[in-house]
């Protein structure tokens, strides 16, 4: 009897994982997919920049044996299809519930999003990374209507301090938003199973995947002593 073969994994929401992490998703697939660092262009004028690290970088027998696989390129331009899913994520309550609790009390999910032992220049002001974070943790950020025109909008220089919070807060819904969005294309478009060591990010993926009737195959590997 031909036994089945093992799935193959897609790693999200970030283009790097623990070696903790990678080792285990290797027990369970054949191979783990990952995109490369998601740098996206707001505006013809504004965006982010990005890193060259890949996750092969420190395990070349894994690229050669095809165990591991990369270069998904997730940067650019935000389509319009990335888009108006990105607006439904934005306008969902409840998908912005779990996304601000998330900010609140998750450390792994705010060192993705600021890192808190840096300072973040808000508006014309350089505010220290506590300071900033606890800031972006008010309540009012979750009660605030964002889409993705606005996050552009707001992407101009000259803003106001208060201004520049909303747009940091907009910019790490967007960014989180657009990594979920590009995790289910690539997972349908490869036909590879998204999987994660973030229970943050699960639980908004699931929220998206339950909204809009995707594919609810999620993988979450729950992260112990590392």
């Amino acid at each position: 009897m031909n036994r089945p073969r093992p799935p193959h994994a897609l790693f999200y929401p970030f283009h790097l994982c623990h070696p903790d992490t990678l080792m285990r998703l290797l027990t369970r697939f054949a191979s783990v997919h990952f995109r490369d660092f998601m740098a996206l262009q707001l505006t013809p004028m504004s965006g982010m920049t990005a890193f060259q690290d890949r996750m092969g970088m420190n395990f070349p027998d894994l690229i050669e044996s095809g165990r591991l696989v990369q270069g998904y390129n997730v940067s650019g331009a935000i389509p319009a299809t990335v888009a108006a899913a990105i607006d439904c994520d934005l306008l969902d309550p409840l998908w912005r519930s779990l996304f601000h609790t998330a900010l609140r009390q998750d450390r792994r999910f705010q060192r993705g999003l600021f890192e808190p032992s840096h300072s973040l220049r808000v508006g014309g002001s350089l505010i220290p990374g506590p300071a900033a974070l606890l800031r972006l943790m008010d309540d009012s950020f979750r009660q605030q209507a964002y889409d993705l025109s606005l996050v552009r909008f707001l992407s101009k220089s000259g803003l106001t301090l208060d201004e520049g919070y909303r747009f940091e807060y907009g910019l790490a819904l967007v960014k989180t938003s657009a990594a979920l969005v590009y995790t289910q294309a690539l997972a349908q478009t490869y036909q590879i199973q998204p999987a994660t060591d973030s229970p943050a990010h699960f639980a908004l993926y699931t929220q998206s995947c339950l909204r809009e009737n995707w594919p609810r195959i999620n993988r979450l590997l729950t992260r112990t002593g590392y």
